[in-house]
């Protein structure tokens, strides 16, 4: 089974099942990741979704996106490798691929 592992800023870790086609965001909601609220409901308009993609995968996602960009400068807690969860669409490639969630979402 692929698996999204889903890593809180206290260590404790998730796997949760990988879904093509579905966003991390909303594969989180539905295993409820805590910490992954997506008050948008996934059109890239809140920010709530923040993870920290591991650095051996951020080449793998490829660069953020401009709306992406605009909301992750908002938050104090951005990293380099900072995303959305609601912009990156879970494929097999994604396959064991391990996001940080930050301590607060904005």
């Amino acid at each position: 089974m692929a698996i999204i592992r889903f890593a809180q800023h206290t260590g404790t870790e998730q796997d949760v099942p990988l879904t093509e086609g579905s966003s991390l965001m909303d594969l989180a909601r539905a295993h409820n990741v805590p910490g992954i609220d997506g008050d948008c409901g996934g059109s890239c308009a809140c920010g709530t979704c923040h993870v920290i993609v591991d650095a051996a995968w951020a080449a793998k996602l490829g660069p953020r996106n401009e709306e992406e960009e605009r909301m992750l400068s908002m938050t104090p807690e951005c990293h380099p490798n900072s995303r959305l969860a609601c912009q990156i669409l879970a494929t097999a490639a994604l396959d064991g691929l391990r996001v940080q969630i930050p301590e607060h979402q904005f």
